[in-house]
């Protein structure tokens, strides 16, 4: 991974300083006045973006985990840095197969315009199942990034509950269909929210993003 022992420690520092739920936004007017730099969580139900947001920052409830797929249905944002530096936003878990049509089109809506026509997010992080790959649902958020030409980086969770050969795989096989995308970033950073692993890496991505 591409970040220096000065960059990790100052990530470190971020987040280990004020972090804050700002707000909750069903809708695009409910959106907080784009001011900081933002970076975005997106990822399938239960892929673990919660636990994820939770490790990142250090605590252990800033965002709140469910095993219901699909709760979360709006955008979740959270102030980093005292003065405020830049916003992490928990957007909505995708590819809940029992949820209402009409829910998945409001999903939908909300995401996609969100992403097209908010200038001040400089990047989202696309949580994919290091259990399971890349998957098509997966791939349609894909696309939606890359036509909406927002700049994303692909990240691995749960990388502690495979052999460390298949998580050599599936990093490879990730790696080769992120350098097919435009908006992608060619790394990708494998995670585990329960043991720690790529954390670090992770918050100086974020930081990488919103100071770039």
């Amino acid at each position: 991974m591409s970040f220096t022992d000065d960059e990790i420690e100052i990530a470190r520092r971020i987040f280990a300083g004020p972090i804050a739920f700002l707000k909750s936004a069903p809708k695009l007017e409910h959106l907080p006045a784009p001011v900081v730099p933002e970076v975005a969580f997106a990822g399938r139900s239960n892929v673990g973006k919660s636990s994820l947001l939770n490790a990142l920052a250090n605590r252990n409830a800033l965002a709140r985990t469910s095993n219901t797929p699909g709760r979360t249905q709006e955008l979740n944002f959270f102030d980093v840095g005292d003065p405020l530096a830049f916003r992490l936003v928990d957007m909505p878990g995708y590819g809940f197969a029992k949820a209402p049509k009409d829910m998945v089109r409001q999903w939908r809506y909300l995401v996609n315009d969100f992403l097209r026509g908010r200038d001040v997010l400089k990047r989202a992080l696309v949580l994919i199942d290091s259990r399971h790959g890349i998957k098509e649902v997966d791939r349609d958020i894909l696309g939606m990034l890359d036509k909406a030409a927002v700049s994303y980086r692909i990240v691995l969770t749960k990388a502690d509950k495979v052999k460390a050969t298949d998580l050599a795989a599936v990093t490879e096989q990730t790696v080769e269909e992120a350098r097919k995308r435009p908006a992608a970033h060619p790394e990708i950073i494998a995670t585990s929210s329960e043991g720690g692993m790529g954390i670090a890496e992770l918050r100086a991505a974020v930081m990488e993003a919103v100071t770039g």
